[in-house]
């Protein structure tokens, strides 16, 4: 089995550890970071508007940082600068942002959204790319390395939910933290020789260096052919913003809605409904990793494309289920649904793109095609949600949410090519 093999290799542990420390901070964020909002009076408004800020944010950075990635190959330059600035995020949430926020909760959550962007919205398209790359060129699955990632979801809501009962503001330094261990991992990270060749599937044997370089070159045409003029790269881009972005602002304020729904069903208080989220989370990130042992054998089976749009329909059935069935034993459920979700999603992307692609632009497409159609939704769709609800109340805003998942992904999926003629077509052309 491939995956035992890489567990006796020492880069794979290399590149998992980076994905469970890279994740943990994800966590930390996307966990507590509306419920610290909350704690501090922010309002759902405010909170939508500091995500929008972030999304924002990432349109500027992930259109540049795609292109430099590809260009840079396996060189560790962006990655360094990403883990540099989560390094600072305890002093400043705790001495920047927290008095800010309590000052002005516009200028804060600008800032914030800001910083929060080069760390994660913009950032984790540098950290994804390059470990997808580096992945083909040390020859492991990419998705058994990702899984690392998944363990530390589990083990940051785990740990976070201890943390955040004791000091609600040592998050931030948790982030820190796994930011100082990041930047440790990375110095240890060496690149083999003719490791760019071989992640980008060029041979090796080929003693005519000046081709082997004509061959990694991305020009203009490589960037259009694989992008705006790509009937392909439109279908993935809808695709992604119905169901990646929709995920996203699901999650955004769905703790509040959780610890709400605990409230209003007399099961106990505010604080205990926040602890038993935490734990929900801890739980169906634990089972997220137990199903990426088995994923990408699944989507090679599947196609990739397939995978995309299971993965947008098990979104639309959780979103719709929360709108209509609101008790908190079937809210545990519907969170616990998404330990599927994660996997389709974090699997087939990455074979979409290497597979119908050129791989040579990998992280110009991840780019542009995920990370910047993602941002570009939830810069749009947090902002609305975030009024909705105010206006609304949850359940009417979901069912909103639910409609617009299903049409993204139907005319999406339509407009897409088949991952798996792709795959069969350049098997036959080679043959």
């Amino acid at each position: 089995m491939k995956l035992l093999k890489s567990l006796k290799r020492p880069v794979f542990w290399n590149f998992g550890l980076l994905n469970f420390f890279y994740f943990a901070v994800w966590q930390f964020s996307g966990t507590f970071l509306p419920m610290w909002l909350k704690s501090i009076d922010v309002t759902p408004t405010y909170i939508g508007l500091l995500n929008t800020v972030a999304a924002l944010a990432a349109l500027v950075l992930q259109p540049v940082f795609g292109p430099l990635q590809d260009k840079l190959g396996l060189k560790k330059n962006l990655f360094f600068f990403v883990v540099i600035c989560i390094l600072f995020a305890g002093p400043l949430f705790n001495w920047v942002f927290l008095p800010i926020l309590k000052f002005n909760e516009l200028l804060g959550a600008l800032l914030a959204g800001i910083y929060l962007s080069l760390c994660l919205n913009g950032g984790s398209g540098v950290v994804e790319a390059y470990n997808e790359r580096s992945s083909r060129a040390n020859g492991f699955e990419y998705g058994h390395a990702r899984l690392f990632g998944s363990l530390a979801g589990a083990c940051a809501s785990f740990v976070g939910g201890f943390m955040w009962s004791a000091n609600k503001n040592s998050i931030f330094w948790g982030m820190t933290f796994c930011g100082a261990v990041l930047i440790v991992l990375l110095l240890l990270v060496r690149v083999p020789k003719d490791a760019l060749e071989v992640a980008e599937g060029i041979d090796v044997s080929k003693d005519d260096a000046k081709s082997k370089e004509a061959e990694l070159k991305v020009t203009k045409e490589d960037f259009a052919r694989n992008t705006w003029r790509n009937r392909s790269f439109w279908g993935f881009v809808l695709l992604i913003i119905g169901s990646a972005t929709m995920y996203d602002v699901f999650d955004q304020q769905f703790a509040n809605y959780f610890s709400e729904m605990f409230v209003k069903h007399g099961m106990g208080t505010l604080a205990q409904g926040n602890s038993l989220f935490a734990k929900v989370v801890s739980v169906q990130i634990l089972l997220e990793a137990c199903f990426m042992l088995v994923m990408p054998a699944l989507i090679d089976k599947i196609g990739a494309k397939t995978g995309l749009v299971i993965y947008g329909g098990i979104l639309f059935v959780r979103v719709l289920g929360c709108a209509f069935i609101t008790n908190v034993p079937m809210l545990i459920f519907w969170r616990l649904l998404a330990s599927l979700e994660m996997p389709f999603m974090l699997i087939s992307v990455m074979k979409y793109i290497t597979r119908v692609f050129d791989k040579k632009v990998s992280a110009t497409v991840y780019m542009y095609g995920f990370g910047t159609a993602k941002q570009i939704g939830v810069s749009i769709f947090s902002l609305v949600m975030g009024a909705v609800i105010t206006a609304l109340q949850f359940q009417k805003a979901y069912m909103v949410l639910a409609a617009a998942i299903f049409v993204l992904v139907a005319i999406g999926s339509s407009l897409m090519r088949s991952d798996v003629k792709a795959v069969r077509a350049k098997d036959s052309a080679e043959a």
